[in-house]
């Protein structure tokens, strides 16, 4: 006789096809400057930390490939963009604090503080 599954199975089962997902990203720099040499650092090392191994980056040096900038319609650099999972979400600024894009990106879920 077997048996249903439990809620825990069940969520666990849940919890590794999340880990699974796909994420498709694009850093927009301008040039080789150090500014935008930092945030391609922080980009390979967020994805790196949190998403090894289900994270694609592209970088685009909009100086290089200002079409791709325009059609994505990127108005600052350094601009982080998440084109999957959808739906498309932009990160514009400072990367080297990964929990405000993570959150931003709908990588993370946002933790609320209880007291």
């Amino acid at each position: 006789m077997s048996k249903d599954k439990t809620t825990t199975e069940m969520f666990e089962e849940a919890a590794a096809k999340g880990e699974s997902t796909k994420y498709v990203l694009t850093l927009y720099v301008a040039g080789i400057t150090p500014k935008s040499l930092r945030a391609i650092e922080s980009a390979k090392q967020l994805c790196e930390e949190y998403l090894k191994g289900r994270c694609e980056l592209e970088i685009v040096d909009i100086y290089q490939q200002p079409g791709l900038a325009r059609d994505a319609q990127v108005i600052a650099v350094p601009t982080l963009v998440k084109s999957l999972p959808q739906p498309l979400q932009k990160f514009i600024g400072d990367l080297s604090d990964p929990e405000p894009i993570l959150v931003r990106l709908a990588i993370k879920k946002e933790q609320k503080e209880t007291e």
